[in-house]
């Protein structure tokens, strides 16, 4: 059977007739799905090959969701208008209005995991070389932890786990014990031993420490998971202004900076302590995703 524009409108029509009197739908839900539905009408009349409601096939509904992926919508949203377009056929197929369902056996985007928050390299210049630090125990101290996680990228209970031990200047490198209990090495480079160094110099002038831990309180104490991540949240709110701004952003933000500055995603995942690389590659996405945008703003024809 072939269907008219008419016929085509009466069915979407019906169906929503149905929501509202059958269903008992709300108003802003039949909105919704009218929006969607007139949606992807739009979409298949405007291939130009003549589509009706009862010729479209899989292929015309996966194209339609790859340009709606294409224009920035969520798996979520692309997967919320493909259930409209299932409710209507299968409405459609029981008052045999078409004779087949094409949208049964398509599957919608899975919801991938988000990309990680990082601050941009110059974000991180700014509030290390610009920002004005005060050259007190507890300016010295944000400092320096906050270059602690940028340039090693470790987790916060790996910060907090530090003694003085774990530290070897002379190699540049610093033991960590991470997740399981497990031991690795992460080298730093040159300014962060000025930085450490300086930081113990003035930690051991001015505080009696507890015990070897090396990131203490004014009164000597290891510092505590929410004591770092008030510093943190602190220092990076002056030049960023994302709702979550935590040791785990550093995290991010160095293996991101590591990963655009040619860094093989094996050496990053041996740095970050990743038991496998799957875990390591959505950094991998987050480069790609800033490819594209470079892209997008600087082809002519992008």
């Amino acid at each position: 059977m072939q269907a008219t524009f008419g016929q085509r409108m009466t069915m979407i029509e019906e169906f929503l007739d149905y929501l509202q009197f059958e269903r008992r739908r709300s108003p802003l839900t039949i909105k919704s799905y009218s929006e969607d539905l007139c949606a992807f009408e739009t979409f298949f009349k405007n291939l130009g090959d003549q589509l009706t409601w009862e010729s479209v096939d899989s292929d015309v509904i996966r194209d339609w969701m790859e340009s709606m992926m294409d224009k920035g919508n969520s798996a979520t949203s692309v997967n919320r208008r493909l259930s409209a377009l299932r409710s209507l056929y299968r409405f459609a197929l029981s008052r045999n209005m078409v004779d087949h369902d094409p949208a049964r056996r398509v599957q919608g985007p899975k919801k991938g995991k988000p990309l990680p928050q990082f601050l941009k390299e110059n974000e991180m210049d700014r509030l290390l070389d610009d920002t004005e630090w005060g050259d007190d125990y507890k300016s010295v101290r944000a400092r320096t932890i906050i270059m602690m996680f940028y340039e090693t990228g470790m987790r916060l209970a790996e910060l907090i786990g530090l003694d003085t031990g774990s530290i070897d200047y002379v190699n540049h490198q610093v033991k960590v014990t991470g997740k399981g209990n497990k031991q690795r090495i992460i080298p730093f480079g040159n300014e962060l031993e000025s930085t450490l160094k300086a930081f113990a110099l003035l930690r051991d002038k001015i505080v009696a420490r507890e015990d070897e831990a090396f990131f203490v309180t004014e009164k000597g104490c290891r510092m505590t998971p929410a004591q770092v991540r008030a510093e943190v949240r602190q220092q990076l709110s002056k030049v960023c202004t994302m709702k979550k701004l935590s040791p785990h952003v550093l995290r991010h933000t160095f293996a991101t900076a590591m990963l655009n500055h040619g860094a093989g995603i094996e050496s990053v995942k041996r740095l970050l302590g990743h038991e496998s690389v799957s875990t390591t590659e959505i950094y991998t996405h987050t480069t790609f995703e800033q490819l594209k945008r470079v892209y997008d703003e600087a082809h002519p024809r992008a």
